[in-house]
């Protein structure tokens, strides 16, 4: 049974998610404000987080970050704000998706069914590996040149992508829809963001993962030409 923590201030919306949720088959603890949160955040561990940005005490943003600290879990934002900056604020933080008020609780609860299916699903009993890098996706830990590399959740699932589609080219659409879900609202830019940090990260082994202009991105082992793409 998934642990869910939901924070919204609203009291009937956070009322009819909590019960919603709890009649099908998920243990909820819900917060009132951001500070809440925090702090049951502090004292439990959760599967999937769905959090409002706009609470008193600490915004959404400030809860997932606070979040990001300890797990890798899901992280739906909950906004009447449309936004792009916002959205990719939210992204940048590690977000798994965005919904916009007003929504269905049916299509909430498809959304956080696809994600879970996605976290709990995406390990693999295999290494993945390229000279200077082993990556495991069990272990969720990066190896590189000998030196253990911690990467944020979004950071790392484009890396396992990758490296399970040696010498393919995937393009923005593959990624976002691998990465982050077909059904979450973000843009390119997100995907360049996100290929920025992994190439910093990797160090002189960011040469692997090639841009290919206009279409999208291929990791490749041929050469370890650190400064192509940048």
């Amino acid at each position: 049974m998934y642990q869910l923590l939901i924070a919204e201030d609203e009291p009937k919306l956070r009322t009819a998610l909590t019960e919603y949720f709890q009649k099908n088959g998920y243990l909820v603890n819900a917060a009132e404000d951001g500070t809440q949160a925090i702090k049951l955040i502090e004292e439990d561990d959760f599967d999937l987080a769905i959090l409002d940005i706009m609470m008193p005490g600490a915004d959404g943003f400030q809860v997932c970050k606070e979040l990001r600290r300890k797990s890798d879990i899901p992280v739906v934002f909950l906004t009447a704000r449309t936004a792009e900056e916002d959205q990719l604020k939210g992204f940048q933080l590690d977000a798994d998706d965005y919904v916009t008020k007003p929504f269905s609780l049916p299509v909430l609860k498809a959304r956080v069914e696809a994600l879970m299916h996605r976290y709990k699903g995406r390990s693999t009993d295999q290494l993945l590996t390229a000279p200077g890098i082993v990556c495991d996706p069990q272990a969720r830990t990066v190896v590189v040149d000998g030196k253990n590399v911690d990467m944020p959740p979004k950071v790392f699932s484009l890396l396992v992508f990758l490296m399970e589609n040696k010498g393919r080219i995937l393009t923005r659409e593959q990624i976002l829809d691998r990465v982050w879900g077909s059904d979450s609202i973000i843009f390119d830019r997100a995907v360049d963001g996100t290929i920025k940090k992994l190439r910093r990260l990797l160090g002189n082994r960011s040469g692997y993962i090639h841009t290919i202009i206009k279409v999208g991105y291929r990791f490749e082992e041929d050469r370890n030409d650190v400064t192509e793409g940048r």
